[in-house]
């Protein structure tokens, strides 16, 4: 049930009618119809645009078509009233049945009810975390992790196939220095004393993995050139930080579909492929770039290169794409990973990066659109910064990782929950604070708090209604007509009503952070609603006799469902009561 689609559905049946009778054209185009929410409560239930769009294809005044298209759709039983604003707006509200019937619909779909099958199947691919693996994941890929496996959680809410994956940076040279730090381990497993040169990797998380080491081969490298064990100790070193990365991710609540290895590229041909792709299209060329801005003509060395005519497709400048040594840049792959997602046969790319690669989007999205030929849409969304607080001061120290806070010690200060909802409380490409005590605040100023208190305040009364002999099961409560008389009831059903076209809008735009914010806002109003019980008796959800307990509890348990859903898509767990 959508009752914004089953509403525009009947807009534009009643603007088919019209156009059969002669009063509006045929051939309009009704793509750009809406009916969503009015910016002002007050003046109704519902409005349509449908008037303002069709005015200028139809050669007529919007109010003229506001007036025929409200008298058709006041013949609906579902329509209360059809109200003609301004130059043409028009407002509608809806029957009292229609809000009486919602609590039975959402409490038969359970949390199935807001599920849509817009995305029809469509295969999509979310790449997120990516994390170098050269140690414990930090905040800021907490963050990234947490927007990215929501947001797959709401593309498959909403009818999308998802893959979740994570792309391993294991190609380059940070995983030869951390092979060399975990050597120094290795050695000072064997009692040896060491220093860690500038660049390594000082932090406590390598010296189980340096005794591991230890385990497995002994004394094998002791005194040995690092061309005796680099290449081992790089892929010992590579799998138990993967490992630990992926220790990391279940302790938020992230499990990846696949892992795929930058290392798999080089000496596979992929990248060639890739880039021969491309250039079967024309797209790369020998040339000279321009100096790049900022820098003045003078201290600019011009040298010709292999470049990408990524301007053909949405850059700003072409990109190298080979050295001049002969060498891949780091395009390159990065290139023939998406190639490879292409090849895949995935119809839509999402990639969630750091702030700082936003030099990256425009090229990306350059390459991905020659690679498929424009088929195939990637949308890349930036994570911004995490700033971190505790009483008061900024927080900034970890004791595995010797200079930063660990994604680990963010779920062991606050637990997976918090961390998760807290962290999409705000636009992903919008800067964060989190402060750990607030977080954990028990007050409506903490959103993390106030929803889940919202859900447990629900499963209290449940529990006093069953254990006064009231049957308050779902089935029960389905059968169940509400009364739905005051103004608070019928505003939390209109929020309810809301949440399939919620999740329809931010699976669409790609931003779960409006899950959050719809919950926050269903939660308010459940919150509302009980506090004018205390003045109001026949607000309050348990009354004096079974029947009329059972028309309170039916809208209550409806917003459970719906909190329990959306909680689900942030991947939250909903709690019954609060300790």
């Amino acid at each position: 049930m959508n009752l914004f689609s089953d509403i525009r559905a009947l807009v534009l049946a009643s603007i088919e009618t019209l156009q059969a009778e002669g009063a509006l054209p045929e051939g309009l185009n009704l793509d750009p119809v809406t009916t969503e929410p009015p910016r002002d409560p007050a003046h109704g239930d519902m409005a349509t645009n449908a008037a303002m769009v069709l005015a200028k294809p139809a050669k007529q005044k919007p109010r003229d078509i506001a007036e025929a298209l409200a008298a058709k759709l006041a013949d609906d039983p579902r329509i209360a009233s059809a109200e003609v604003a301004g130059p043409g707006f028009l407002n509608l509200r809806l029957a009292p049945s229609v809000w009486q019937a919602l609590p039975a619909a959402i409490l038969k779909s359970g949390t199935d009810y807001g599920r849509s099958d817009m995305g029809k199947g469509v295969r999509v691919n979310v790449e997120y975390v990516s994390a170098n693996p050269t140690g414990p994941m930090h905040v800021g890929h907490a963050r990234g992790a947490i927007v990215g496996d929501a947001m797959a959680s709401l593309l498959a809410y909403a009818g999308y196939d998802v893959t979740r994956e994570y792309y391993i940076n294991d190609g380059g040279a940070q995983v030869d220095v951390l092979a060399r730090s975990v050597y120094l381990r290795y050695l000072e497993a064997h009692g040896q004393e060491v220093e860690f040169a500038d660049g390594t990797y000082p932090g406590d998380y390598l010296v189980p993995v340096g005794q591991a080491l230890k385990d497995k081969v002994g004394d094998a490298y002791l005194d040995k050139g690092e061309q005796f064990w680099l290449a081992e100790v790089r892929e010992f070193a590579t799998d138990a930080m993967m490992d630990l990365i992926r220790d990391d991710l279940a302790a938020l609540g992230v499990h990846m579909d696949h892992f795929f290895s930058e290392k798999s590229l080089y000496g596979t041909g992929k990248i060639e492929a890739a880039i021969d792709s491309l250039r079967d299209k024309g797209l790369i060329y020998r040339g000279v770039l321009e100096p790049p801005k900022g820098k003045k003509p003078e201290d600019w060395e011009p040298r010709e290169q292999t470049l990408f005519k990524s301007t053909e497709h949405g850059d700003d400048v072409d990109r190298p794409i080979m050295k001049s040594d002969g060498s891949w840049t780091y395009f390159a792959p990065d290139i023939a990973y998406h190639y490879d997602k292409v090849q895949r046969g995935f119809d839509m790319l999402i990639d969630i990066f750091g702030a700082d690669h936003g030099g990256y989007v425009k090229r990306m999205k350059a390459a991905v659109s020659a690679l498929s030929g424009g088929e195939v849409p990637l949308d890349i969304k930036l994570i911004q910064l995490v700033k971190l607080f505790k009483n008061g001061e900024p927080f900034k120290m970890s004791k595995r990782a010797g200079t930063f806070v660990t994604l680990r010690d963010l779920v062991d200060m606050v637990g997976a929950d918090v961390a998760r909802f807290h962290m999409l409380t705000r636009k992903s490409d919008a800067a964060l604070d989190f402060d750990f005590d607030k977080v954990v605040e028990q007050s409506k100023e903490n959103p993390v708090f106030y929803v889940q208190y919202a859900h447990a305040r629900i499963c209290s009364v449940l529990r006093k209604a069953t254990e006064a002999g009231v049957n308050v099961t779902d089935e029960t409560l389905a059968s169940v007509t509400p009364d739905l008389s005051h103004p608070a009831e019928v505003a939390l059903a209109a929020k309810l009503a809301e949440w399939p076209r919620l999740v329809e809008t931010a699976a669409r735009t790609h931003e779960p952070h409006r899950v959050a914010t719809y919950l926050s806002e269903l939660a308010a109003d459940l919150h509302g609603l009980w506090n004018r019980g205390n003045d109001e008796p026949g607000l309050r959800f348990v009354q004096d006799d079974s029947a009329a307990t059972q028309a309170k509890i039916a809208l209550a348990r409806a917003t459970a469902v719906v909190i329990s859903a959306g909680l689900g898509i942030l991947g939250v767990t909903p709690v019954e009561e609060m300790r």
